[in-house]
């Protein structure tokens, strides 16, 4: 009776254990992906991309200097609150070329610049800013608020820096754009905080490959899910590609769980989802009919 009783309660064991592991399976294949709105917002240059934090949105673009706005979601809108944080330091253009914000509560800010070398788009320079967010915000510029300048040499082309979480830590992922060896990786942010080159021993974590023209990338932690947030073309398209960022990692290349494809001809920058992820806000390039809003249904 007793063995009986051992066997049974290692079965129960069994299938909670199994219930557990499948409830935890990453999955979007159901998602419903669909753009609601778009609107214009203007002296932003060429918008580069998004970053919601606490309920506001902060685009940023490349007009004459860098800059990033701040705006509120209020209904199907984006209103301007009047808040311009430029890029500069002494009234010089620093980070011109906005390309991610990497932001996570009680964790060091990063900013990403990724600057063209020559006009083909062969040659690259990627730079890390880490800033004193709360600073910037007050001041408005970088006077102050820049606290270290890391190159990014680990990189193949370009960064754009985002706070991803595994295994119960926070990393700050990045990843290229090009179409050749294009990686995601991993940075400790603690010791990129402190680095002058992202080559340094103890700020590369991980990595794995992943497919080209990536724009930016956004973590959706209540799924697990890592998205690209990417160009089907250089410089054209909209591309959205789901990854299970886990088996990813585990992997050394991308996982991917669904790619979403959309017939917009200009150039997608960036993309984020609001608090109850079911709400996401893409920017673009373009002048006029550069901000869209989209609903989820996961």
């Amino acid at each position: 009776m007793k063995k009986t009783i051992i066997e049974m309660s290692g079965l129960v064991l069994s299938g909670i254990l199994s219930f557990c592991f499948l409830s935890q399976q990453v999955t979007v294949k159901d998602l419903e992906f669909r753009l609601k709105k778009e609107f214009s917002i203007d002296s932003l240059g060429a918008g580069q991309g998004i970053s919601i934090q606490n309920e506001k949105a902060f685009i940023y673009g490349d007009r004459e200097v860098g800059m990033i706005r701040e705006y509120v979601l209020n209904n199907d809108s984006l209103i301007y609150t009047g808040k311009e944080m430029q890029l500069s330091l002494a009234g010089k253009d620093v980070i011109n070329h906005p390309t991610g914000i990497a932001f996570h509560k009680n964790q060091p800010t990063f900013i990403g610049n990724s600057i063209r070398l020559n006009p083909e788009g062969t040659l690259w320079k990627a730079i890390i800013y880490h800033v004193d967010w709360n600073g910037l915000q007050k001041t408005k510029t970088l006077d102050g608020n820049l606290l270290n300048i890391i190159e990014d040499d680990a990189c193949i082309q370009g960064t754009r820096p985002e706070y991803v979480q595994y295994q119960n830590k926070w990393f700050v992922a990045t990843a290229d754009y090009g179409n050749k060896k294009n990686e995601v990786r991993l940075y400790n942010p603690l010791a990129l905080k402190t680095a002058k080159k992202t080559s340094e021993a103890g700020v590369l974590y991980k990595k794995f490959t992943c497919s080209p023209f990536v724009q930016n990338l956004l973590w959706v932690p209540e799924k697990k899910v890592l998205v690209l947030i990417q160009n089907q073309i250089e410089g054209r398209r909209w591309r959205f590609t789901f990854l299970d960022f886990e088996k990813s990692l585990e992997t050394g290349h991308e996982v991917v769980l669904k790619t979403i494809d959309l017939d917009k001809t200009d150039e997608l920058e960036g993309f984020a989802l609001t608090k109850n992820i079911q709400k996401g806000i893409a920017v673009t390039s373009a002048r006029k009919a550069n901000v869209h809003l989209a609903s989820l249904k996961w």
